[in-house]
């Protein structure tokens, strides 16, 4: 039952207002002054207080004021019953009601059909109040979960960047130098990368991209990884790349695997005979740098221009040969690497991409985060907007 609290120090007034809100089917509260009606609305929390203005004590402005004051109490819709601003020239009274909190005013002599409307009005208005409460805590409490979800979730993915980060290769050094840059655009991309060797004299070294961002992305990736890194693809000869490309084909049509479709270069080094066996399957080329900076630079790019892997199933994908010649550079790396948008809206491109491998050739130190350096100096945003991966292989 709704509550209501009557504060007058007028008998007759408590009497016939407590009588007519009760008909109504209001449970009502009265008192006969100020500073017991401040002590009931804090025991009650009625939703709706009628308080006589001008009593002894405490009067009504000041009633009102200490409930609009209290947190707990703030809601509580407040008619003030007054004679003062209802004749021309006491507005200022009823504008010091108003700064004091009140919501309504009531003249006297009291019109009980105008109070009952009131109170209705008033009571509407403490139900609104109160749903925006209900709504607010609401709000408030599924804010707080989302944020414990999203904390949850940052901190898996965290995790999971970390894991696919594990997976790939450690540097190597000897007869074959090898650096890598790995930016994903998010925590999880669908970039991945590797290279070992197949036995003493051969080097498998591939990098893939597969459509996308996020976690689907980066589990297709992590799967091809481990799938390649097993020798794991039946009846297929891993010394000829066009073999993997199209064992990796036959397994990973786009259809079976969420229309997720990859892209990859795979290559084979023959570091005896400096031969370099690749294909490709819509990625971009790898390119080779020749020379010093003495003699110059030679570069070639190995490109192919068969389809991504997972678009059809009986795509024939074809080998090509490389001799490598003396002091020889070999770059793989994602489209990440070049769609970079400059400060003037365009994008860098594979041609001013590749002046900026052959330009960091010449610099000291000559090493891939230089490439990484340029690359973000001409980056128009502090994130990139797709993965970047980058292998940097010295053929000695």
């Amino acid at each position: 039952m709704v509550k209501i609290l009557v504060i007058d120090d007028d008998p007759v007034v408590r009497t016939v207002l407590k009588r007519t809100l009760e008909n109504q089917g209001y449970e009502t509260t009265v008192v006969n002054n100020g500073e017991e009606g401040i002590i009931q609305a804090k025991l009650l929390r009625p939703a709706l207080i009628i308080c006589d203005w001008v009593m002894s004590g405490l009067d009504g402005l000041e009633v009102c004021r200490q409930i609009k004051a209290n947190p707990e109490l703030a809601t509580s819709f407040f008619i003030l019953l007054t004679a003062k601003g209802a004749a021309p020239g006491e507005e200022k009274d009823r504008v010091k009601g108003l700064d004091a909190g009140a919501d309504e005013f009531i003249s006297k002599p009291i019109e009980m059909i105008e109070l009952k409307a009131r109170v209705r009005a008033g009571l509407r208005l403490y139900q609104l109040n109160q749903d925006l409460q209900t709504q607010k805590q609401t709000l408030e409490i599924l804010n707080h979960d989302l944020q414990t979800q999203k904390q949850t979730l940052e901190a898996d993915l965290a995790e999971a960047a970390d894991y696919v980060r594990s997976l790939l290769p450690k540097p190597l050094e000897g007869k074959v130098n090898t650096e890598a840059l790995f930016i994903p655009s998010t925590q999880l991309g669908g970039d991945c990368f590797d290279y070992y060797w197949l036995d003493d004299e051969h080097l498998a070294i591939y990098l893939l991209d597969v459509s996308g961002h996020g976690i689907g992305s980066a589990l297709l990736s992590v799967s091809i990884l481990n799938i390649l890194r097993s020798q794991s693809l039946p009846k297929t000869n891993f010394y000829k790349p066009r073999e993997v490309l199209k064992a990796l084909n036959h397994a990973f049509q786009m259809a079976n695997h969420g229309d997720k479709y990859f892209t990859i270069w795979y290559g084979v080094y023959h570091c005896i005979q400096h031969r370099l066996v690749y294909a490709s399957a819509g990625h971009p080329p790898a390119v080779i740098l020749s020379g010093t900076p003495e003699t110059g630079f030679q570069v070639k790019r190995l490109n192919s221009l068969d389809l991504p892997i997972g678009f059809l199933p009986d795509v024939q994908f074809e080998d090509a040969v490389w001799e490598v010649k003396k002091d020889s550079t070999l770059y793989i790396f994602s489209d990440g690497a070049y769609e970079i948008r400059e400060p003037d809206g365009n994008i860098l491109g594979l041609d001013a991409f590749i002046e900026i491998l052959t330009n960091s050739s010449q610099a000291e130190p000559c090493n891939i985060h230089y490439v990484l350096m340029q690359i973000m100096t001409l980056n128009i945003q502090q994130i990139l907007e797709d993965d970047l991966s980058l292998l940097k292989i010295t053929l000695t």
